[in-house]
């Protein structure tokens, strides 16, 4: 009895070594096993090179739609590169690098979102001026840098950043008449700019730009010699006035004002004067414009 139960013992210890031989311990695999991890290098390239093409496609953008929509681009490539980087299998060496590239592309998605919601927005308002906000970001100059860190540690992904523009910071002295008319008249028409913004303030005549002058934010000027007539008066106020382009090219509002300015003189002269900032008690209401039907300069 005791002999047939020492060997039922026996047999079951067999089959319970045998049971767990094939188990696996704390998550490897066990003997015999294999993984299916894909080589860094590879997943590095792949994610890469989306955020590369779309990078590639500033430069042909001719118009503010233009990089509208390869700022989407970008931003969806920048995106997903950074998830699937986050979680991706990387050496033991290079796990703080890809840490930090999928940092620096999330940095990056963010730009080119702001930069996209800023067209939308009219805080930017010229190519330029878009493209510089980009070059501006944290994303162009982070990203660069820890993928040159990775290609030194063996893993190289191409990633060509293209040259952009500077942001600028342009104005005019205060009361430069950008359009100037004959001015052989007796009028006058005063402006005080009290805003945060430079300004160019139109007298408008069938729709044409008679009279056009920059008005410095916090200053005020004067337009002397206003022919007869009946004007409407439209204003455009931002940020780094573009003299070729004749607009600004950083947070561009566009307004007209309802009232007409009448210009009646023979014996008497005839003076009005505008505010571009509120002001208490203020008879004179404002609407928003176009930019497209804004008159041209």
């Amino acid at each position: 009895m005791k002999s047939i139960g020492k060997a039922g013992l026996a047999i079951g210890s067999a089959l319970l070594l045998a049971a767990c031989s094939g188990a696996t311990t704390a998550g490897r695999p066990g003997p015999g096993a294999t993984t299916s991890a894909v080589p860094f290098g590879p997943v590095l390239s792949k994610n890469i090179e989306p955020v590369d093409n779309a990078l590639a496609r500033i430069p042909g953008a001719k118009n503010l739609s233009d990089l509208e929509a390869v700022m989407s681009a970008l931003s969806t490539a920048a995106h997903d590169a950074s998830r699937a980087l986050n979680v991706a299998d990387a050496p033991a060496a290079v796990t703080g690098d890809r840490h930090d590239l999928a940092n620096a592309l999330s940095v990056l998605q963010s730009d080119a979102t702001n930069v996209r919601l800023g067209i939308k927005a009219r805080d930017v308002c010229a190519l330029d001026s878009a493209e510089a906000q980009l070059g501006a970001g944290e994303g162009l100059k982070s990203v660069p840098a820890v993928l040159a860190k990775l290609t030194a540690a063996g893993y190289a992904a191409n990633l060509t950043v293209p040259r952009l523009p500077k942001q600028q910071s342009r104005s005019l002295d205060n009361g430069t008449m950008i359009s100037k008319g004959k001015l052989h008249g007796d009028g006058e028409f005063k402006v005080d700019n009290g805003s945060k913004e430079d300004a160019v303030v139109s007298l408008v005549l069938g729709g044409k730009a008679v009279h056009s002058m920059f008005v410095a934010k916090g200053q005020k000027a004067d337009i002397q010699g206003v022919e007869d007539g009946t004007y409407d008066v439209y204003v455009s106020q931002g940020a780094d006035w573009d003299s070729a382009a004749k607009s600004f090219t950083q947070s561009c509002a566009f307004t007209k004002f309802e009232d007409t300015f009448p210009y009646e003189t023979g014996r008497t002269s005839t003076s009005w004067s505008i505010t571009l900032q509120p002001v208490v008690d203020g008879n004179a209401k404002t609407n928003d414009v176009d930019p497209n039907s804004f008159p041209q300069l």
